[in-house]
């Protein structure tokens, strides 16, 4: 276990110190929230969200792309470090290469989704069509990737299980690929409508990725404890400068590949059931978005003044922090809660 504390910790030490060049850089580029109006998924200016975050404007977006990259840096030294010093690398699964393949292609592909969007919305606002990927065209990409993920899942790792609490494992063949693909495509949203406060959604991450270490050690999964930890210790490094006030923040580029790269460590610990509980706070943030959605396009009403969760909250007069804070303590029960049902026999 020492090892993958000194991985988490090196990295930790590592991000650090390349955030603020990172942010005089992105100040350089102009890579910055823009003051414009935002818009909502039909396409429709968002005040109540835009006189709610008008400060914000002007603070750099990007802090995932730094932290993809550090990541993967890291993941890479420390396999080589394993491999140059003959450390055992063990798996759950058979092709060891295929679950890295997974767990990168994941990482990466997704955060070229959503690096591609920050672009749009940053550099060409001004024009209607390129604000950002359409709320379609955007979703008809994730699935694609995610099907291409859940098929590898279930073609080469041979997974087609899902396990439920209480009553069992059952097997679903083929249909497996679909499931897995809803989990990815749900969650890189989930994350990234919970990404909307300074340090929500970084610091929930956070707690349920050490969830997802402590099974990944009980069963003593390489890849995933050694890629957790890296990944842990960027985030640590990023949230000292995204908690309120934020000096930066994850964007889409990060958002999305954090979001659905943490559905697939669900996935590849056996954890599905699981993985909701433990990323119950990003469950309850695109829930709400969700109910909102479908109440205005089949009933033409709000259930909600405003959504997301945390959104409605602040209209409600909660401060940020309280909210954010809130929402830690949340996803610190639902940790216990998931861990409790993961080791259930």
């Amino acid at each position: 276990m020492a090892v993958y504390l000194f991985a988490l910790l090196t990295s930790f030490v590592f991000s650090s110190s390349l955030i603020i060049p990172f942010i005089n850089l992105l100040y350089k580029l102009k890579f910055q929230r823009g003051a414009q109006r935002t818009k909502d998924a039909f396409d429709k200016h968002t005040p109540i969200f835009d006189r709610l975050h008008v400060h914000k404007a002007g603070i750099p977006v990007g802090g995932g792309l730094l932290l993809i990259l550090t990541t993967l840096f890291m993941f890479a030294f420390f396999i080589v470090v394993f491999i140059f010093f003959n450390q055992k690398i063990v798996s759950n699964y058979a092709d060891i290469l295929s679950e890295i393949k997974i767990i990168l292609f994941t990482f990466v592909s997704f955060a070229f989704l959503g690096l591609y969007d920050d672009l749009k919305k940053i550099f060409f606002w001004k024009e209607d069509y390129f604000f950002g990927l359409r709320l379609r065209h955007k979703l008809i990409i994730e699935v694609i990737l995610a099907l291409i993920i859940a098929y590898w899942i279930y073609t080469e790792l041979k997974i087609d299980i899902i396990n439920v609490p209480f009553l069992g494992v059952f097997e679903i063949s083929f249909f497996y690929v679909l499931f897995a693909a809803f989990m990815i495509v749900a969650f890189a949203n989930a994350v990234n409508i919970t990404d909307g406060l300074d340090g929500l959604a970084t610091g929930v991450l956070v707690i349920a990725l050490f969830a997802f270490w402590v099974i990944s050690r009980s069963i003593v999964d390489t890849p995933l404890l050694l890629f957790i930890a890296v990944w842990v210790g960027g985030l640590i490094a990023f949230l000292y400068f995204n908690i309120f006030p934020a000096r930066i923040f994850l964007g889409d580029t990060g958002a999305l590949s954090f979001g659905a790269t943490f559905a697939v460590a669900g996935l590849l610990l056996g954890k599905n059931f699981t993985l909701v509980i433990i990323g119950g706070v990003f469950v309850a943030e695109i829930a709400s978005s969700l109910v909102q959605l479908f109440a205005k396009k089949f009933f033409k009403k709000k259930i909600f003044p405003v959504a997301p969760l945390h959104l409605w909250l602040q209209l409600r007069g909660w401060g940020e922090p309280k909210i954010v804070m809130r929402a830690w303590t949340a996803s610190i029960v639902c940790a216990l809660i998931g861990l409790m049902f993961a080791f259930m026999k």
